[in-house]
């Protein structure tokens, strides 16, 4: 007990101490020592502070640096740093664009009247208008084929869509700029690293002087913003947005922009960096915070209540008065749950401990059934225990149990299915065969669920799990399932209420709670 007692501290504390430095590095990323040189001979003046006349102009091109050529899409003739504003326009794409290739942004802030490529005191970044990525599947009725309604709709707006596996160019139907309005006065001795890639400086007189800080949100790019590109698409529509932005927030951004590219480079797809991003674009900076505290309390006790679920059955001898079926029904409905999410592309925050918990749901059959696996030859030999007379006995009143419930799970699972398959649409079979078991999971599942909410931490994942799915993105059913275990809880404690503990009770060896001997502890 010491040990374990020891190793839930001693994690609990890594927690706190890795919640602190986060909020230490956060502290560090937003705030930025001003210059306060009393000369100010260290200090780098922003050209904003004289307030100029700018113009923005964008153009494309299908290379980076302009090469082969360049077309001019949008201007802001009096451009205000200080004045949001959002345009859509329509932008004419090149046949190389069209035939599955690339096409990028030159975003130019430069003096009024002069053109950028004249302007020794422009700023310029680039930004891709287009991504690579695997066309989503088309939903179908499995009975009628089809929904010509749905492909003739999409025909007429942006051609005949792909249902190739192999990656196609998506067209970024956003492009989202921002400039920092602060008049932040820099100390060149304390030059932030993650500003310095987007700073500019020039020498005015003995002063020097930094452009401003131009910025492209690359978070604000959303799967769901993207259409598929094909041969037929002539044009496409562009909405560019624009907003000031605060040096912290910037910082910030470029953080988390960071993050995100690494993630990729690591192997994440476009969907699960997608996942991500949903977290950050269009929240502020306190919602941000308490994303990530919930999100760390839910990994918290998510680990706990692994461990103290592994540590339950790792103890168990003996299934008497425990449901053997109920252990079964856990490990189908977790295995189906999992094979749904993943089925879904769901967020890798979700889709990891499902796993996880679907192995440590096989892992409790094979203990409540006693299995022992065998090999010989290398072909796998299974070897049930046998049951003793009190494990007989509980089986006998689970098996009348599961028999009066099937009376009621198996018609509403079978006319749900029916349903679902006359009058919805899946990318396949087996969608439509993962999605009506799991439909009979998610109905029935809080029947199963053991009262075991205080052991494995569930009293307080419950709740965090309630926020959770609002903040990360996932299927609406799976979603709806988390409040199942609030009815279970509240059911709980209305009957802790209800039925309060008798301590003058006898129990089965003519024991009560008030008559045991201090310091000794009952057979169980």
């Amino acid at each position: 007990m010491f040990l374990k007692t020891s190793f839930t501290t001693l994690i609990v504390g890594v927690f706190v101490v890795y919640v602190l430095h986060t909020c230490w590095v956060m502290y560090g990323i937003v705030y930025t020592k001003p210059c306060d040189s009393p000369r100010g001979d260290n200090c780098i003046t922003p050209f904003l502070a004289g307030n100029p006349k700018l113009q923005l102009s964008i153009y494309t091109a299908l290379q980076s640096n302009a090469e082969g050529g360049h077309t001019l899409i949008h201007k802001e003739e009096k451009f205000d740093v200080n004045s949001k504003f959002e345009r859509i326009v329509n932008v004419s794409l090149p046949k190389k664009t069209r035939n599955n290739g690339t096409l990028y942004a030159l975003i130019f802030v430069h003096q009024a009247g002069v053109s950028p490529w004249q302007d020794p005191r422009q700023i310029h970044l680039v930004a891709q208008l287009t991504t690579y990525m695997v066309p989503k599947p088309p939903e179908i009725s499995l009975i009628s084929g089809e929904d010509q309604t749905q492909v003739l709709c999409l025909e007429i707006i942006s051609g005949p869509t792909s249902t190739s596996d192999h990656p196609v160019s998506h067209w970024r139907s956003r492009l989202t700029l921002n400039i920092v309005s602060d008049l932040f006065l820099f100390d060149r001795e304390y030059l932030p690293n993650d500003v310095h890639r987007y700073l500019r400086v020039f020498q005015n007189g003995k002063k020097m002087v930094y452009l401003p800080l131009l910025f492209v949100d690359e978070l604000s790019n959303r799967v769901k913003d993207l259409v598929e590109i094909n041969s037929t698409s002539v044009e496409l529509p562009l909405t560019i947005s624009y907003d000031s932005i605060s040096l912290g927030r910037l910082r910030f951004w470029i953080h988390m922009q960071d993050a995100v590219f690494s993630l990729q480079q690591f192997g994440f797809t476009e969907k699960d960096a997608d996942e991500i991003k949903g977290i950050f674009v269009d929240t502020n900076l306190y919602f941000l915070a308490l994303t990530f505290f919930v999100a760390a309390f839910h990994l918290l006790f998510d680990f706990l209540a692994f461990k103290n679920d592994i540590s339950f059955w790792k103890q168990k001898k003996s299934m008497v008065g425990m449901s053997s079926k109920a252990v079964l029904w856990r490990c189908f409905s977790t295995i189906v749950i999992f094979l749904y999410l993943f089925d879904e592309q769901t967020s890798l925050l979700v889709l990891i401990p499902a796993g996880i918990g679907s192995l440590i749901e096989v892992w409790k059959v094979k203990k409540a059934f006693k299995i022992h696996v065998f090999w010989k030859g290398g072909k796998p030999t299974f070897l049930f225990g046998k049951l003793d007379e009190s494990e007989r006995r509980t089986e006998e009143y689970d098996t009348l149990a599961m028999k009066y419930l099937s009376y009621l799970l198996y018609p509403l699972c079978i006319g749900g299915a029916v349903y679902a398959l006359i009058f919805l649409r899946y990318k396949s079979w087996y969608s439509w065969v993962i999605n009506s078991l799991v439909n009979g999971v998610y109905a029935f599942g809080f029947l199963f669920m053991l009262p075991q909410l205080f052991v494995n931490y569930k009293a307080f994942n419950t709740f965090i799990d309630d926020v959770f799915a609002f903040i990360i993105t996932m299927p609406t059913s799976h979603r709806l399932a988390c409040f199942r275990d609030d009815v279970v809880f509240l059911i709980y404690l209305y009957q802790r209420w209800l039925y309060p503990v008798d301590k003058t009770r006898v129990n089965e060896y003519g024991v009560s709670y008030d008559e045991r001997p201090k310091g000794k502890k009952h057979k169980d």
